[in-house]
């Protein structure tokens, strides 16, 4: 596992789909981009401006219920990919001891800048779902455009990946995030989720 930073919240150019931006803070600062559904990437970008919204969201309730459980959250961990969908874990640490809980990524990323959690990507992740940029961490802001040659190339590793080359701990549990394939996400969208989530 490579502890990583969460970029921000992108809107790829093609699609007009939010993606989440995660980097490796070592290099090669790879970046890793995860394509959301808008409810979620919504509770991350308030989150990261550090604005409290008239009632809580759901991310904000999950949250409170750790804090009031004497819980921690440990790390967030993007652990592989199935199906076309990144899997990922919440580790927690209670009064009871230690649980780790599937989740989706989106979710995950959404409570980890609530309660400051480190997010940590996989080494399988990294090598098989990741673009490298020029840009350095300590550097200017990345460029849209470079992102989006980033997520250009990430798209192309999709044509060819095959979900056996991800060793995964969670196989076969349910809880992830698209790796999109262009489709449109609202297409994939469940009863619970809301318009044009790509979860």
């Amino acid at each position: 596992m490579k502890l990583v930073d969460l970029v921000g919240i992108h809107v790829e150019a093609n699609s007009g789909v939010p993606l989440v931006l995660l980097r490796e803070q070592q290099a090669p600062h790879r970046l890793v981009p995860i394509f959301v559904g808008g409810p979620e990437a919504a509770s991350i970008a308030v989150a990261l401006s550090g604005q409290a919204p008239p009632r809580p969201l759901a991310h904000d309730v999950m949250a409170t219920l750790v804090r009031e459980l004497a819980a921690h959250v440990d790390a967030i961990e993007v652990t592989g990919v199935d199906d076309g969908s990144f899997q990922a874990a919440i580790s927690v640490t209670g009064p009871d001891g230690e649980h780790r809980l599937d989740t989706r990524p989106s979710d995950a990323i959404a409570l980890a800048v609530r309660v400051g959690a480190p997010v940590f990507v996989s080494d399988d992740v990294l090598e098989f779902a990741s673009a490298t940029l020029t840009e350095e961490p300590d550097g200017d802001a990345i460029d849209d455009a470079e992102i989006d040659d980033a997520v250009a190339e990430f798209r192309d590793f999709l044509d060819d990946v095959d979900p056996a080359s991800f060793a995964n701990p969670l196989d076969g549990v349910a809880g992830e995030d698209e790796v999109s394939d262009g489709a449109d996400p609202a297409d994939d969208a469940g009863p619970d989720d809301g318009p044009g989530s790509a979860e």
